[in-house]
């Protein structure tokens, strides 16, 4: 076993005996010493030594703490202490390793410190210096300062172990012993009362009410242990404030005694009865009176029970038919006693439900319903003034409910429940399923529709609707947007103008317009129309709701001129023999492009052949080139265009005939010269001319049945620009180059042509309604889509200005568009405003009505201070007023936008001690208003950074949310102490001296000026002498005590309170700094109390005055005693009664001339004693209204002042609870008092003319009145 291996960490092997070579081995491992301790581990092993160090080092500390213990107790001298244990630790530890004990032999250095350690819990003990600790809390958060009592657990351990003190007869007794005396205090008597009958209205506080179905309902009114003859009820009319008796006589009771029997059995008599009265009436029901068989009138808890009309609810209907976004705006209309609930519920379509529940309560309403009831009364009856219960009635309240329509389809609110404040309710979805159905009275339903949208399909102002004279077509409306609630039959109301065509480009108000209205459905058509003109869509609304005319809203009807030819005729010769090889037709036609021409080719002798020509234009040539030779005929029979069919030309007589027997030209530089041109504007052409210069040109403009020729002389140029007037009028337009002739004076027909079309209208942009109005409210960052309606053609460019401002420059911005009902998107507020338009080809105007858009934000959460808060603005930043460490302090926040809020903060604290720290916090205000406490538990700058803040609408933004900061600042409290903590101050008493005074230095810390106030407690005197010191203007003080003050013996000088000019103040009443004053005189003896009577358990101290030791002569029960005071304090504990008589007194220097002799006489009086029931516990048992006889017996000194309890008898597994105190007196030893109250009577405080004793205490003073008697 000696040789098993040891891990590095055990404790050494103690040093032993080597067995062969007698020597001491050390098998440590170098941890012990090698050399021999002093005293031999034959005679002593090292175990053994190790215990007697051990029991000698408990020995010296438990010596340690009795003499820190007669410290406290006898204020005796601490520096005297000090050295002495200073002085027996030296001995102790640094002698300690010259006796070379195993494990025990500690190095230099470790001795130090061991000794150092020692030697300042001697400070802290010798000298009472509190101890503070500091340790880390909340994971290295702020470290925070504990004070230990350690004084306070130390007196209070010796205490437990060793609680003895002298006593008269100079032997030492335990003081709980004569203390806490039980035999002072014997007996109780208990009281048992035998139970009565009692009745109660209602027991269980049911609801009741009446309507038409219940016309009576049935009170319950529950008898227990008595049988009664007679009942009344008081009752309250609920309308007139009346107060009505009903009685219930001896033969209806029975009648209600057999119903309960009948429904429940019979029971025992001793058990409770219900009782049903039926009342009919509304109105507040009160027990009134319950007589039983004996004629007296049974015990009756006072309870309250209304009988209300039952509650009810309804629908206030309105029309079922709702527009989309309209309001519900309908009523629920109840009638019950308020407060009071309704649930009701919603359906969307089938599907979608919810349940809304609504709580009333009128402004004016003062009703005990609505609060917590603390008894079963409900009113107050008072004979001078009638009770009032008008908050009890029925109250007709119509509540609105406006819910915003935002889905099309079927709607359906439906009443579900309904409750009063007394508890009663109706459901009404019970009632609705046991019917087949639905009452109409707790329903409303809405068919919420979609609002019509029509545009013109197919036409527009730029595409006109071609008819032929004497014919009609139909306007083709189309149905942009259909609900789901349209069945196909719901009318629609159009309303639509007509400007005839000789008025369309007549400006302004001059022109004539026509207004039709219209009823048509979704499957129907249009009007028919035929007359020309400009036709407009101006409304469209059903039977519920208005709609929209979107675009294209209108279209122009045109009547084109019936096609028409005219024919010129031109032989093709042939260039070598100049005979004619054709002939070449010039058509020159009137009409609506495309024409179809039909003639026919006769050659003389040949067949006739047909053929049809498509024109594309308004002229054309026909080269006819017949590959035979001959005459021929040639005859055009019938034309048609776009609008009219079957044209006969037989009537022109357009025959020609021909014997069938280059030059200048010019044509349009673009392959396709058609041209698009707005009204009122000129249009150009690219000219290429062949042959020699100068050229003559010559051109036709042609719109509907006009033509207008032009002749351009003298071009000298190959390329050419032809520009032409301003067209005035809207249309097609078709340019035809009709010759050119050049140098030779050769006349060439040439057959190019360009169309012009012409716009009618200049395109329109106009900001179209959101909701009947142009502005709109949306969260902030968020992108708007503001709509706009546009006419012309696509695309569109539209130019705007923003206004942040009303009155601010505005910024210009370009949109591009594409369709007619097109949105700008926007994420700034402000005011739009449309500048102008440009569409494909054209400028356009803006409708100055609808030209403007505002746009703004719903607001942002922010945060303010509150005005009671008490924060200035101070250099620029918000500082609340300072307040002193440990003050309670709070500061209001206000808080604008939609709650709840969460509110984000760091709180950065400076302290004035230690680093600095941040930490962060968050909290939750459901209102515009919250509350912050403020951290005052450190002194120092803290400062609130309100970082981060959103609301039910907003998310926090750091660039929108402007953090707001609040600096306070936490001062000290101010400290005063003593420069010579724990120094005893002495100086000589002399009588002839009347003035004097002692100075004690207090430093101070904080901001002067101070004020302090400074207790002068003279040893073994509970009240001390107050001391106030104001306007101390340095932190460095000198205490002069008054000498009035002092007196023979010692005095503890300790601060009370101390304020600085903070207005911050630090209160040390129980554990301040304390100095001692001793007031020396030669030997001499004063007692500490001025009465002469004291009572056994008391301690009689004095003062003794000279240098210790003192020895005091007395003499207690004849017999004479001397005592040594090693101190100035001489006390003794009062052990039994008698008279102690104090002969004289000397200290140490006093010889037996100088030995004061006095004659200092206390007597000491025995402790009262009382007993109940000659000490015994005794029972009684009384009717009620009976009486039981207590006796009390006493022992003393009369008059005796003593204290009575009575609490409920005690029951197995129950607590005794007390009911009630009182006091008597008897100037006599024996009392006789009568009680007529059940429960346990005891005693529990005594006191006769010279002392006092209480069961409730442990420890008896004379001059505390135990007693309080008036």
């Amino acid at each position: 076993m000696n040789n098993t291996p040891r891990l590095r960490s055990a404790y050494p092997v103690t040093p032993r005996k080597n067995e062969r070579g007698g020597s001491n081995v050390d098998t440590s491992g170098g941890s012990a010493s090698t050399d021999q301790p002093v005293v031999p581990l034959e005679i002593l092993d090292a175990p053994s030594q190790r215990f007697y160090v051990s029991a000698i080092y408990i020995a010296i500390t438990a010596w340690r703490l009795y003499d820190y213990y007669r410290l406290v107790s006898d204020q005796t001298d601490s520096l005297w202490l000090f050295m002495k244990w200073v002085s027996i630790d030296g001995v102790f530890l640094y002698g300690l390793p010259t006796l070379k004990v195993p494990w025990l032999e500690w190095s230099s250095t470790t001795m130090t410190v061991i000794f150092l350690l020692h030697a300042c819990l001697n400070a802290i003990l010798m000298f009472r210096i509190p101890v503070h600790l500091s340790f880390l809390l909340e994971a290295a958060r702020n470290l925070t300062g504990i004070q230990i009592p350690l004084e306070a657990w130390l007196i209070a351990l010796t205490k437990v172990l060793y609680d003895r003190e002298l006593a008269v007869s100079e032997r030492r007794v335990k003081p709980a012993s004569i203390l806490r005396n039980a035999s002072l205090i014997l007996g109780k008597q208990i009281i048992h009362i035998l139970p009565e009958g009692s009745a109660v209205l209602n027991p269980d506080l049911l609801p009741f009410c009446i309507d038409s179905a219940k016309s009576s309902v049935d009170l319950p009114l529950r008898i227990n242990q008595t049988m009664p003859i007679l009942i009344e009820l008081l009752r309250i009319d609920l309308d007139t404030n009346q107060n009505e008796t009903i009685t219930i006589s001896k033969k209806e009771i029975k009648r209600l005694k057999r119903q309960a029997e009948s429904e429940h059995g019979k029971k025992d008599p001793s058990s409770p009865q219900t009782l049903k009265v039926s009342v009919k009436h509304t109105g507040l029901y009160r027990l009134q009176k319950l007589v039983d068989e004996s004629n007296l009138e049974v015990q009756r808890r006072m309870s309250d029970t209304l009988v209300v009309r039952c509650p009810s609810a309804s629908v206030k209907s309105v029309s079922q038919n709702k527009c989309l976004s309209q309001l519900s705006n309908f009523f629920l209309q109840v009638d019950a006693t308020p407060p009071f609930k309704i649930k009701y519920s919603r359906i969307i379509n089938r599907e979608d439900q919810s349940n809304v529940y609504l709580t009333i309560h009128p402004e004016t309403l003062d009703s005990p319903l609505a609060k917590q009831r603390t008894s079963g009364a409900l009113v107050k009856l008072d004979s001078a003034q009638r009770a009032d219960v008008s908050w009890a009635r029925n109250q007709h309240i119509e509540i609105p409910i406006n819910e915003t329509l935002g889905v099309s389809g079927g709607w359906r609110y439906a009443i579900d429940e309904v409750h009063d404040a007394c508890g009663n309710f109706v459901n009404y979805t019970r009632a609705l399923d046991s019917l087949s159905r639905i009452d109409p009275r707790l329903e409303q339903t809405f068919i919420v529709r979609d609002p019509p949208k029509i545009a013109l399909a197919g036409y527009n102002l730029e595409k006109p609707l071609k008819v032929a004279k004497g014919k009609s077509a139909t306007l083709p409306i189309q149905f942009a947007s259909i609900g789901s609630d349209d069945t196909g039959s719901d009318q629609y109301h159009i309303s639509y103008s007509y400007t005839p065509e000789t008025q369309v480009s007549t400006p302004g108000d001059n022109a004539l317009v026509h207004v039709d209205k219209i009823t048509m459905n979704k499957r129907g058509s249009g009007p028919r129309i035929s007359e020309p003109g400009l036709y407009t869509l101006n409304s469209v609304s059903t039977d519920y709701c208005s709609g929209d005319v979107l675009e294209p809203s209108s279209c122009m009807l045109l009547n084109p001129p019936e096609p028409d030819l005219t024919i010129a005729s031109e032989i093709i010769p042939d260039k070598c023999a100049g005979h004619s090889i054709g002939l070449l037709l010039d058509l020159d036609l009137l009409g609506t492009p495309p024409f179809q021409i039909s003639y026919n080719i006769q050659r003389h002798g040949g067949s006739l052949e047909s053929k049809v020509v498509k024109v594309d234009h308004m002229r054309t040539q026909l080269e006819l080139k017949p590959t035979e030779a001959g005459h021929y005929t040639y005859e055009f029979v019938d034309m048609n265009d776009a609008v009219y069919t079957m044209r006969s030309l037989r009537d022109k007589n357009l025959k020609f005939e021909q014997d069938v027997r280059p030059p200048a030209s010019a044509r349009f530089t673009e392959k396709n010269p058609n041209r698009f041109s707005c009204i009122q504007e000129p249009v150009s052409f690219g000219i290429f001319l062949y042959g020699e210069e100068p050229w003559t040109l010559e051109y036709e403009i042609v719109h509907g049945k006009k033509r207008q020729r032009h002749k351009i002389e003298g071009i000298d140029s190959h390329l050419y620009t032809l520009y032409t007037e301003n067209l005035k009028e809207g249309g097609k337009h078709l340019l035809s180059l009709a010759s050119v002739t050049d140098k030779s004076g050769c006349k060439v027909f040439l057959e190019q042509e360009a169309r012009i079309e012409v716009r009618n209208h200049r395109p329109e942009a106009a900001f179209r309604q959101i909701q009947s109005k142009r502005s709109i409210q949306a969260l902030e960052g968020k992108e708007i889509s503001l709509p706009i309606r546009l006419t012309g053609d696509a695309p569109w460019k539209i130019t705007y200005n923003y206004y942040k401002a009303q009155d601010s420059t505005p910024s210009t911005h370009s949109a591009q568009l594409k369709y007619q009902n097109d949105e700008i998107r926007v994420k700034l507020p402000g005011i739009y405003e449309i500048r102008d338009i440009h569409d494909k080809t054209c400028p356009g105007s803006v409708d100055a009505a609808a030209n403007r858009f505002s746009v703004s934000w719903l607001p942002r959460p922010s945060i303010q201070i509150a005005e009671s808060s008490n924060v200035e603005l101070i250099d620029h930043k918000l500082v609340k007023s300072a307040v002193c460490e440990g003050d309670q302090d709070a500061m209001e926040l206000s808080l604008i936008g939609s709650p709840p809020f969460n509110i984000r903060y760091k709180v950065h604290v400076k302290p004035d001690r230690g680093t600095a720290a941040v930490s962060r916090r968050k909290d939750t205000a459901g209102l515009n208003a919250a509350s912050v406490r403020m951290e005052t538990s450190v002194a120092g700058l803290y400062e609130y950074e309100f970082c981060e803040l959103d609301d039910q609408l907003y998310e926090y933004d750091k660039r929108k949310f402007k953090p707001l900061s609040v600096e306070q600042r936490v001062n000290n409290r101010p400290t005063a102490s003593f420069v010579t903590p724990g120094k005893t101050h002495s100086f000589c008493f002399c009588k002839e001296e009347e003035a004097g005074d002692e100075v004690i230095p207090i430093k101070l810390v904080g901001a002067p000026p101070f004020s302090l106030e400074i207790g002068i407690r003279r040893h073994a005197t509970a009240k001390p002498e107050i001391v106030n010191v104001p306007h101390i203007g340095t932190r460095d003080y000198n205490f002069h005590i008054p000498h009035r003050l002092l007196s023979l013996g010692k005095h503890g000088v300790s601060i009370r309170k101390v304020q600085d000019a903070n207005g911050c103040q630090r209160v040390t009443e129980f554990d301040g700094p304390v100095v001692h004053v001793e007031v020396v005189d030669v030997p001499s003896i004063s007692t500490n109390e001025a009465t002469t009577d004291y009572c056994v358990g008391e301690r009689i101290s004095y003062t003794l005055s000279g240098t210790p030791p003192f020895n005091v002569f007395y003499t207690f029960d004849g017999a004479e005693r001397k005592a040594t005071v090693p101190t100035t304090n001489f006390r003794r504990l009062a052990e039994k009664p008698g008279a102690f008589t104090i002969k004289g007194v000397s200290d140490k220097a006093s010889t037996d001339a100088c030995k004061a002799r006095v004659s200092i006489t206390k007597t000491i009086h025995e402790l009262p004693s009382v007993r109940i029931s000659k000490g015994r516990t005794a029972e009684v048992d009384i009717h009620e209204g009976g009486e039981a006889e207590i006796l009390f017996e006493f022992g003393g000194t009369p008059p005796f002042h003593f204290t009575y309890t009575r609490s409920t008898n005690a029951v197995k597994g129950k607590k005794s609870v007390v009911l009630e105190t009182k006091n008597e007196v008897s100037h006599e030893h024996a009392l006789m008092i009568k009680a007529s109250e059940e429960g346990t009577y005891e005693v529990v405080a005594i006191r006769d003319r010279f002392c006092g004793f209480t069961s409730q205490r442990s420890e008896v003073r004379s001059k505390q009145q135990l007693l309080t008697f008036k």
